[in-house]
């Protein structure tokens, strides 16, 4: 697994002088309640650090330059307790360049309306203080998430977590090194982009090396550590008989095994979190990569097949902001389609590379011949992902902007058993229905690589989106063909002049 950086969120609190001291002091016990409380929420998943509160312009600007600095630092919350006159903040926010949630909340959930006086009403006055705060923010131009109630609110922290998610996911992001074994699939147009303008957006690094490279290091495996990794194989997984030792075709998990050692030697050399291949460019490998890219990416990697590095990208956010909870994110594409009237599915799988995460079953690891590549039979794990609520996402290059398209689904269990099929695969219902949520994909230019994550849900995305800048197109329960176009010619407009002559 990725060892996990540090990570923590400041929760700062806005008031100022005028209120004096006592007041002051009160404002800083009670914002240090509700960041403590942010903290225990089972929700909430990263640190929450509270912060002395601010109350004039140098402060809040040095903070903010502070935050930005800090690799540990990977989000602000913001709650103006009293009256903080949001021209304080100009400085501050100009400077920022870490996420930001504004939490519009107070301290008490009840008002004690036998006892309310002016010092009370002096003290709690977050219901206006933050309408200046969010004035600012919108005339600013500033991108936040906005949550509204108390912390006591399971929904409230549970909004504040997924957010949490999404600003570790873009701090993955922005740290990204991805290494592309080889180059795209040939002719392929969806799985093109421009990686210098991904890392102005995104921060990630996008390089190219050499499958040469890669196929040395797999040949420098030591013998010692593939019969190592043989045995782990053989504990975690249903061996087909024919991979064991004594069977006929154990060379071949050998050299998969091979392969595992060969990417991971070079990838944490490299400190690279995302990769991708490719099966027209395989140079000195026997097999395709398979087993050793699903192992990888249950280990938190992203990776995008055919040198979809974009995927890849988004395959490594899912993971970071799926970490921890139930389920998993994996390469995914949309294969065929059951289209059985009123209970139309569709198949996803892919050559090989779908992660284990998806189930909670014990896989079954194989080796089965592949069609292309013209290599050897690779190895692989074969499993059918469980059933449940997930999302498909994918990231196109507009060339003007990025978009990325989101679909929420319902998995379900195969109609029949697929014994013939040994790959990792999944089976959806997409939302609202199949016609409306295919129709919208191909009007957006979705692309056909996407990641499927059971782990977290659209909201993760669309706070990742809005972090990022970035476009995002929800296909959901409420999506219909005709808002759904209003949406893309608005967001046409939109994008074109946010950014400008």
């Amino acid at each position: 697994m990725i060892p996990p950086p540090h990570r923590e969120i400041w929760f700062v609190t806005g008031s100022q002088g005028l209120y004096g001291e006592e007041t002051l002091r009160q404002v800083a016990s009670q914002s240090r309640a509700i960041a403590a409380a942010l903290d225990a929420a089972p929700g909430v998943a990263v640190q929450v650090t509270w912060k002395p509160v601010l109350t004039e312009p140098d402060a809040i600007r040095r903070l903010c330059l502070d935050a930005t600095a800090d690799d540990g630092c990977i989000g602000l919350i913001a709650w103006m307790h009293t009256f903080s006159p949001a021209k304080m903040w100009i400085a501050g926010l100009g400077a920022l360049g870490k996420p930001l949630l504004h939490l519009h909340t107070q301290a008490n959930v009840v008002l004690p309306w036998a006892d309310i006086d002016m010092d009370f009403m002096n003290l709690n006055q977050a219901a206006h203080g933050d309408r200046e705060f969010g004035y600012l923010l919108s005339r600013l131009g500033t991108r936040r998430k906005t949550v509204v109630g108390h912390v006591s609110d399971d929904r409230v922290t549970a909004s504040v977590g997924t957010w949490a998610r999404a600003a570790a996911g873009w701090a993955a992001t922005r740290a990204l090194r991805l290494a592309r074994f080889g180059d795209n699939m040939r002719y392929v147009a969806v799985t093109e982009g421009d990686k210098t303008e991904a890392e102005v957006v995104f921060g990630v690094q996008v390089n190219s090396w050499g499958v040469t490279e890669l196929a040395a290091a797999v040949d420098a495996a030591a013998e010692r550590d593939i019969d190592e990794l043989v045995t782990e194989y053989a504990d975690r997984y249903d061996v087909a008989p024919e991979l064991l030792p004594a069977g006929p075709r154990h060379e071949s998990l050998r050299y998969g095994a091979a392969v595992e050692l060969g990417l991971r030697a070079f990838l944490d050399g490299g400190g690279f979190g995302a990769f991708t291949t490719s099966f027209e460019d395989l140079a000195g490998l026997r097999q395709l990569p398979g087993l050793a890219v699903q192992r990888l990416m249950a280990d938190g990697y992203g990776f995008g097949a055919e040198g979809d590095w974009k995927t890849a990208v988004l395959v490594r956010a899912a993971k970071v902001m799926g970490e921890g909870l139930p389920g998993g994110a994996s390469l995914m594409e949309d294969y065929t389609y059951d289209l059985t009237p009123g209970q139309e599915r569709i198949l996803g799988a892919h050559m090989l590379e779908v992660c284990p995460t998806l189930s909670s079953a014990r896989p079954r690891l194989e080796v089965h011949p592949l069609s292309i590549g013209h290599r050897e039979d690779p190895v692989r794990l074969v499993f059918t992902a469980d059933p449940g609520p997930g999302v498909v996402a994918a990231l196109s290059d507009l060339r003007d902007r990025f978009r990325l398209v989101a679909n929420t689904v319902q998995l379900t269990e195969p109609t029949a058993p697929l014994p013939r099929l040994p790959v990792g695969r999944a089976v959806w219902q997409p939302a609202p229905d199949f016609r409306t949520a295919a129709t919208a994909w191909l009007t957006a230019g979705g692309a056909h690589h996407t990641v499927l994550s059971t782990a977290v849900g659209a909201e993760a995305f669309e706070d990742y989106a809005r972090i990022a800048g970035t476009e995002l197109l929800l296909i959901d329960s409420a999506t219909t063909i005709r808002s759904f176009e209003a949406e893309l010619r608005a967001n046409a407009a939109y994008y074109r002049l946010a950014r400008g002559i």
